[in-house]
């Protein structure tokens, strides 16, 4: 393993400010930080998206690292590794392309609703159908080719330790397959809070090597959330 890529662990869904980590989040992060910390990883590099709960995730697994007498690498921040704006997307959506009933049920925080609502939202910006979005789908895929460029040249100094969203992993991921983008969508909307998933690094490219794993929930299937 060169290169292994954390989702933030749950934030506040349905508050007022998304990006802060839930209690339940802490708690995720925290058994994160544990299992890492008691695995031979050896990370030399740390690289942080710049977002809040970016930060929560990795103080948590720090903290952990701490208690076991490992300290980290001081954490490098990228923000080519923050996640895309969730709620444009979706508002572009209600706007130029959901249908009424869609619209009407658009304040619901039901993950039964939300799920389905997201993952048309994601599929119509892949597919460049939206227009009021501040980031365009192919320009976010450049900008996490960048990230995960700049990770790939971070394992060079040894294994390197990435906090992150589950839109950059997906496309992490879709881009090491080489697979068509639109797979993406299937990517982000699968991946788990605080899920491991691991890359290596051939000829300055990423490879893919395992996706959304939970070694340290498993214990306990009440912790696995996707939002």
């Amino acid at each position: 393993m060169a290169l292994l890529v954390v989702r933030h662990a749950q934030a506040s869904y349905g508050s007022d400010d998304y990006d802060r980590l839930s209690p339940l989040g802490w708690t995720q992060a925290g058994h994160l930080g544990t299992w890492l910390a008691h695995e031979p990883h050896g990370f030399a590099r740390v690289r942080v998206g710049a977002m809040r709960r970016h930060r929560e995730t990795f103080e948590a697994i720090r903290r952990a690292f701490a208690e076991a007498g490992h300290p980290l690498p001081e954490p490098e921040e990228d923000a080519d590794l923050n996640e895309f704006d969730h709620g444009a997307v979706i508002r572009a959506y209600l706007v130029e392309r959901a249908d009424a009933d869609m619209r009407a049920r658009a304040g619901s925080h039901d993950p039964t609703v939300v799920g389905p609502m997201l993952y048309a939202a994601i599929h119509a910006w892949a597919h460049d159908e939206l227009d009021a979005v501040p980031e365009r789908w192919g320009v976010f895929g450049e900008r996490v080719a960048r990230a995960g460029a700049a990770a790939a040249d971070a394992t060079g100094d040894g294994p390197t330790l990435v906090v992150s969203s589950g839109g950059v992993i997906a496309r992490l991921a879709q881009q090491a397959l080489e697979v068509p983008a639109a797979r993406a969508v299937d990517l982000n909307l699968a991946i788990r809070n605080a899920s491991i998933n691991e890359f290596s690094t051939r000829h300055g490219r990423l490879r893919f090597g395992s996706f959304n794993t939970l070694p340290h929930l498993a214990h306990d299937r009440r912790l696995w959330t996707h939002f």
